[in-house]
């Protein structure tokens, strides 16, 4: 499947694309590590390449960078074809998971590495650097090495040295994925203020869904080099087109079911995973009798006691285990079909009141709209 994004930008405006990736193709020998990638990103926009180990995501970055040519395709980065250009000659940085940062120099030193080695003058080496520095709140560790700093500093530090430059284009490989969790999530609205604040286009290459859909306007995710399905966040995550998709973003229930009335306003799909009948809010278009797929978010699902009016939408069974994480517990129900599934509800109370046990018996419901009808 290709897609070509030519979507607005964050500002909504639908101007010429700042990259334009043309029918990319890269191939290792027999391998195609990437495969007819058709792509545009606007200015100034943050977006996310997710996808898991060899989806073909770090070598579209790479090629982006100028470090692999495309077998196939071509590259357009503020209009300028970039095909035969070195990376070195591209108005692009990139910044690596490990940092590379140089242990014997200062933070300042570091920093001004590559300014120093573009032949810079002193006096806007220094101003510049400082300006960074300050940016991303360093200015006050200027003259400390890398290891006198903690593993978030060390990235920001790593960010100022490959923004200094002025890049029109940075690249983030796995930028957060050295740090510990909560540093991570701290960093990911670090890296976003920074980002509006400089207006440079940014495009990160992850494999982590969270931090994807913090930081991203849009993200396009890929498998086995192809890009599946771009969008925005909230898109990939309620509108999966697939169950690559469905699963890759976010925890989720999946259910084949066959289409047994199918209407303009609704259809109908009876599901032996559940042992009922799924009622959706649209039509699907498809067959009577055809075999679809439902994807059904754990958030969606509801736990009551007793069984509610109406036999649609309703599956029954017996929660099994509970796992209690603070903002939300995560209940894993066996229905009475034999069918294990997770249901997610919010922890609203601190004291226990009637919260649910493991052994009780409970009917989980969901709504018509809460399912997605996915291709099988």
């Amino acid at each position: 499947m290709e897609h070509r994004s030519a979507g607005a930008g964050p500002g909504g405006s639908a101007a010429e694309p700042f990259v334009r990736i043309e029918v990319i193709t890269k191939r290792f020998g027999a391998t195609v590590a990437v495969n007819r990638i058709d792509l545009d990103i606007q200015r100034s926009e943050l977006f996310c390449l997710l996808g898991g180990s060899g989806s073909g995501k770090s070598t579209l970055l790479r090629m982006l960078a100028g470090f692999e040519q495309p077998s196939e395709g071509r590259i357009l980065i503020d209009g300028q074809d970039m095909t035969g250009v070195p990376a070195y000659e591209r108005p692009v940085n990139m910044m690596f998971q490990s940092y590379a940062l140089f242990p014997h120099m200062s933070v300042s030193d570091n920093v001004a590495y590559g300014l120093r080695r573009g032949g810079v003058a002193r006096a806007e080496i220094r101003k510049r650097v400082a300006d960074m520095l300050d940016i991303v709140k360093m200015g006050d560790y200027a003259q400390r090495k890398p290891h006198q700093l903690s593993g978030g500093q060390r990235q920001r530090v790593a960010l100022a040295r490959a923004l200094v430059k002025q890049p029109k284009l940075l690249l983030l490989d796995e930028p957060l994925g050295a740090l510990d969790k909560k540093l991570r999530e701290e960093t990911q609205f670090e890296l976003m203020k920074i980002q509006s604040q400089l207006g440079t286009t940014f495009i990160v290459v992850t494999h982590d869904q969270d931090e994807a859909m913090t930081l991203a306007s849009r993200m396009g995710v890929m498998q086995d080099g192809r890009l599946v399905q771009v969008g925005g966040p909230r898109d990939l995550y309620e509108f999966p087109v697939n169950r690559f998709v469905a699963r890759f973003i976010g925890a989720v229930n999946l259910f084949e079911a066959v289409l047994i009335e199918d209407e303009p306003g609704h259809a109908r799909l009876r599901c032996a995973e559940t042992g009922g009948v799924f009622h959706v809010s649209h039509g699907v278009s498809g067959t009577l009798g055809q075999t679809m797929h439902l994807a059904l978010r754990p958030e969606k699902i509801n736990l009551i006691r007793d069984k509610p009016d109406g036999e649609e939408n309703v599956a029954p069974g017996v929660i099994d285990e509970i796992a209690y994480l603070g903002n939300l517990s995560v209940y894993q129900v066996r229905l009475d079909t034999g069918r294990l599934i997770h249901v997610t509800l919010p922890n609203l109370d601190r004291h226990e009141g009637e919260a649910f046990e493991a052994g009780n018996r409970v009917f989980c419901s969901w709504g018509p709209a809460s399912a997605v009808v996915l291709p099988a």
